[in-house]
């Protein structure tokens, strides 16, 4: 009975989760509401699904949830390396301002990167709020099956309308 009752407890306290951090509802539901502007390649059964999981618009959005969900393990690195010399700086930074410009303006999707990441943050404040703070790496994880889930069901849910 002590076994049923620690593995109940864990799962109860999960999905009892967004009544006590409503902010991670807000990021289901901007993920999906990005999920609507996806684009899906042709196809069906598995592959489809795979070559949807492995696009440019789920990698962005991991990208985007990576660093929003990591901050402080990722500018120790990029700190790190910047630390070594004053060249590396310049280069690192010149190279990081560069590919974020393009990235950023010749794509056209900035909007959705900044609503994404500030969702993101906001359910790691709300987390943090009710002292739920798992280490960086289960909350990347976490939050990034949470945002593809979410995404896949604003795409199942445009594809049916």
């Amino acid at each position: 009975m002590a076994a049923l009752a620690a593995a109940v407890v864990p799962l109860l306290r999960l999905l009892v989760l967004p009544l006590r951090a409503p902010l991670v509802l807000l990021l289901v539901a901007v993920a999906a509401y990005i999920g609507t502007s996806w684009r899906v390649l042709p196809g069906a059964g598995l592959l489809a699904v795979l070559g949807w999981f492995g696009s440019f618009d789920a990698l962005q959005t991991l990208l985007v949830v990576v660093v929003c969900s990591m901050p402080l393990r990722l500018l120790r690195g990029v700190t790190g390396l910047m630390a070594a010399s004053q060249v590396m700086t310049l280069v690192l930074t010149l190279l990081i301002v560069t590919v974020a410009a393009i990235y950023l303006l010749r794509l056209e999707v900035l909007s959705r990167v900044l609503i994404l990441g500030s969702a993101v943050l906001l359910a790691r404040v709300d987390l943090a709020r009710i002292r739920v703070v798992p280490p960086p790496l289960q909350l990347s994880l976490g939050l990034s099956g949470l945002v593809l889930a979410s995404c896949a069901l604003g795409r199942w849910l445009i594809s049916r309308g």
